[in-house]
């Protein structure tokens, strides 16, 4: 399934379960959806089994989001507990749309109290309360952590209230990391546990192979204490002053110490001009992402250290926010350097990230899953040099490799339905479910403007422009409009042109980090503001772009 399959799926309400192999797209598919239902002022819960997956989201814990907390059993007098919590029952109240990430680390019981707990706080005995749920995950990714105290843990799938939701899967094929097809049949032996002797040899291959020289990279161990070893040596061995930045704290204590455990950003970061560090954070405007690699160059008259990035980009860092909000108010708010020392990290935090290139000891592997993880991180096998790997670091859980057909032939299913129905049926579709959770209020401003515009008919560009007010996805515009993508550009460059344009910033999001950095740099060096020139430039250096992605960058020259 294609990333704008999903949505679709996802705009029409169903309940998902969106998967895909790693590097497939689930969380850019996340990421647009919420911006979606965000533009039409839906209430929507983003959050994750981890801290670390709910921090890329922008979201919290599903533990914490639900009242659930670390319980491992939940009571009739617990639920009644829960309801009395004013606050609680605010939330579930508001709440259209709930989104949980990393569902492959959530144990299948807590689920199962989660959607009981959704069912008491919303009064109804549809499955999670009647809230769109969407689950997403990866099953071949890292299983549930168990503690010695938790009996009969299961993957989520085995939930009773999974088989009641009634999920649609959302399987996505393609790949937006690996472009290395080598080292993409590697991971996919790996996924489907047909380990050749070829497969063997390539990774064998890696193993103490230097980096090209000069290359900057990560490594990644299965341990915290190597980790810390690693980067503490690293950083004594420079013979230059450091600097010391502490994370400040405010609102609920015990919202900012979840926080402050799920950033990857240290309580107390130490840095010194030569360190190697990692960016902990997505930039809003994309100018660094959570996994950007870089040099500390220098300190600035403010103390804020400037990082020679991996692309060559020089970035001032300044500290930056996490925070817990709720009904537009702030709950807690914890604000560090979105930095964190990467001579070294651990596979568990690795989870989400993208990297050139990485030095991985998995010898020391204990888990099923834990060799993949690490291993899919990379963007090709010539970006990996390999310390050693035991027997545990190329086993994935046989059980799920059964459930993964399962769900990809669930998956076809979907496709098939999908492509029955008529553009304007899936449109209407959306229309209806969009009708059914839009919030009252909006409605009502929507009839007024509706009213307002049956007085004064707004010209095409104008329309498009309240589009562009709300930070409308590209696409979106267009299926609303009935038109091309490429007509939208032309009234976009109209309104610039015209000096009438909002705020367009957000329409980067519409590439990649890389094709923006190449088409503007392909701008620049044909020295013109030409589309031709710089496709035939692109194409010439085997960076082939479409034409519509060319007039996007060109907006931002």
């Amino acid at each position: 399934m294609t990333q704008a399959e999903a949505l679709d799926i996802l705009k029409m309400g169903k309940n998902v379960f969106l998967t895909g192999a790693a590097g497939s797209g689930k969380t850019h598919v996340l990421h647009a959806y919420i911006n979606y239902l965000k533009s039409h002022a839906v209430d929507v819960a983003i959050t994750a089994s981890t801290g670390i997956a709910a921090t890329h989201l922008g979201g919290q814990t599903i533990h914490s989001w639900s009242g659930l907390g670390v319980r491992d059993t939940l009571t009739d007098r617990d639920i009644e507990d829960l309801m009395e919590r004013q606050y609680l029952y605010k939330r579930f109240e508001r709440t259209k749309v709930l989104i949980i990430d990393e569902v492959s680390m959530l144990h299948h019981f807590r689920l199962d109290m989660i959607e009981w707990i959704c069912r008491q706080m919303k009064r109804s005995e549809k499955p999670f309360g009647g809230m769109q749920i969407i689950v997403c995950g990866d099953f071949f990714q890292l299983p549930p952590v168990t503690r010695g105290d938790v009996l009969e843990s299961e993957f989520a799938y085995k939930s009773e209230s999974w088989l009641y939701s009634n999920f649609t899967v959302c399987y996505l094929m393609e790949q937006h990391r690996q472009k290395d097809n080598t080292y993409l049949s590697i991971l996919n032996d790996i996924r489907q546990n047909r380990i050749s002797k070829k497969t063997l040899e390539l990774l064998e291959s890696r193993i103490g192979k230097d980096l090209e020289l000069g290359t900057e990279h990560t490594r990644l161990y299965t341990h915290n204490i190597d980790v810390d070893v690693v980067n503490k040596r690293h950083l004594d061995l420079l013979q230059t002053n450091s600097k010391n930045y502490k994370m400040s704290k405010k609102g609920a204590p015990s919202l900012a110490e979840a926080l402050q455990k799920s950033c990857l950003s240290p309580e107390n970061l130490e840095l010194k001009v030569g360190a190697r560090v990692m960016f902990t954070k997505n930039h809003p405007e994309g100018i660094y992402v959570n996994g950007t690699l870089g040099l500390v160059k220098e300190f600035n008259q403010y103390g804020d250290p400037i990082v020679l990035t991996n692309s060559g980009m020089s970035i001032q860092v300044s500290p930056q926010s996490w925070k817990v909000e709720e009904d537009g108010k702030v709950k807690a708010e914890i604000s560090q350097l979105p930095l964190r020392l990467a001579w070294a990290i651990t596979v568990h935090k690795s989870q989400g990230m993208s990297l050139d290139a990485m030095e991985l000891d998995l010898s020391k592997s204990f888990v099923k899953g834990m060799g993949y993880v690490a291993l899919s991180r990379v963007r090709t096998l010539d970006g990996m040099k390999l310390l050693g790997f035991n027997d545990m670091a190329l086993v994935v859980d046989p059980e799920i490799i059964e459930m993964d057909k399962k769900f990809q032939d669930l998956s076809i299913d979907a496709i098939n339905d999908l492509k029955e129905l008529s553009k304007e049926e899936i449109a209407l579709a959306q229309e209806n479910f969009m009708k059914k959770i839009e919030p009252e209020e909006k409605v009502k401003i929507k009839r007024k403007e509706k009213a307002e515009n049956r007085e004064v008919k707004k010209s095409t560009q104008e329309i498009t422009l309240g589009f562009l007010a709300e930070e409308v996805p590209l696409d979106d515009i267009a299926r609303a409009r009935g038109v091309k993508a490429e007509t939208i550009i032309s009234h976009v460059e109209d309104l610039v042109k015209e000096g009438k344009a909002p705020d367009i910033l957000y329409l980067k999001r519409e590439l990649k980090r890389s094709e923006l950095e190449n088409i503007l740099g392909a701008f620049a060096k044909c020295k013109t503001t030409t589309l031709s020139p710089v496709f035939n430039y692109l194409l010439k250096n085997k960076k082939k772009q479409t034409y519509l992605n060319i007039r996007i960058a060109r907006l931002f020259l």
